[in-house]
């Protein structure tokens, strides 16, 4: 199997992205995903400088990937889509259908977890106009994978979101701006202050959500270190690990160990612990409740981890 990381789902200051992704360079990571995928608005980085950030990468040995926006509510949207679903140098990660349309006929592409992609028939459609790379949705249990995967087009690849804050909804609403009463079109770039997400907790002061803009996220991280062997048995070949405004280092090289049989996984996950500031899950491998915990030895041992003990 392959590491990737996915596209920065935060938004984060300008240097600290370009510092990011140079610190990439050495590691045993094998695909890297670049651009903007939740807000219009996060205009740090033009595609110019996402682009010299990709020939720095490639430079590296890095396959790279560009990711376009998931939700498209503007003209001015849609035509920067079109440059990046249209750009010669790079494989794009599609999130949306337009770009899908956009780039039909005209090149590879991957197709990326925010397509509704659920059945065999969907994505033989989309390996008919260009798919290259099935990135899994997260809610796909390891058994409806495993009925999909058997009939995949020879040669198509799949991905699977392996660490990281899940992606739950996307709202034209902003509510990293409502949080603070500001109203959407100005905002003030609020959620440069939250490089992690903003948590939402209930009243009874109980973790509950990550806020990040227009997107609302699990507050739990997924975690299926502990998977890794019946990913592979199931023809999986990329694990993907979600950028973090820290540690994302140590959490690719934990992976990286456990796959190359240096460290168990029980072992890998204890180190971990640090990383998950709200719990780990993983229920919905096991076709449960996406925030649950489920201990790969004892499936009957469910729970919410992120209420923190």
């Amino acid at each position: 199997m392959k590491i990737s990381i996915g596209p920065i789902s935060y938004f984060w200051e300008r240097q600290k992205v370009f510092d990011f992704y140079k610190s990439l360079e050495e590691t045993p990571v094998d695909i890297v995903y670049l651009g903007e995928t939740v807000c219009s608005k996060r205009r740090e980085l033009s595609l110019d400088d996402w682009l010299v950030i990709a020939d720095q990468l490639s430079k590296s040995g890095k396959e790279v990937i560009l990711s376009t926006l998931t939700l498209i509510e503007a003209a001015s949207e849609l035509s920067y889509q079109n440059r990046i679903a249209l750009n010669e140098r790079y494989t794009v990660e599609a999130n949306d259908m337009a770009t899908i349309h956009n780039l039909n006929a005209k090149h590879s592409f991957v197709i990326g977890p925010h397509i509704n992609t659920y059945n065999k028939a969907t994505l033989k459609l989309f390996s008919e106009m260009g798919g290259c790379r099935w990135v899994i949705p997260v809610e796909l249990g390891k058994e409806t994978i495993s009925t999909i995967l058997q009939e995949r087009t020879p040669g198509m690849e799949t991905e699977i979101f392996a660490f990281g804050n899940l992606p739950l909804a996307f709202s034209a609403r902003c509510y990293t701006a409502r949080a603070h009463n500001r109203p959407k079109d100005s905002c003030g770039f609020i959620c440069v202050d939250y490089p992690d997400g903003l948590p939402m907790f209930t009243q009874e002061k109980e973790p509950f959500l990550i806020l990040n803009g227009i997107q609302t996220q699990s507050v739990a991280k997924q975690n299926l270190i502990t998977l890794l062997d019946e990913i592979n048995e199931l023809g999986i070949d990329i694990i993907r690990i979600m950028p973090q405004a820290e540690g994302t280092i140590e959490i690719i090289d934990l992976f990286h160990k456990v796959m190359n049989g240096e460290i168990q996984p029980t072992v890998a996950l204890e180190q971990m612990e640090i990383f998950h500031s709200f719990g780990k899950c993983n229920g919905y491998w096991f076709g449960d409740e996406g925030m649950v915990w489920i201990d790969k030895t004892n499936k009957q041992n469910k729970s919410f981890d992120s209420i923190l003990e």
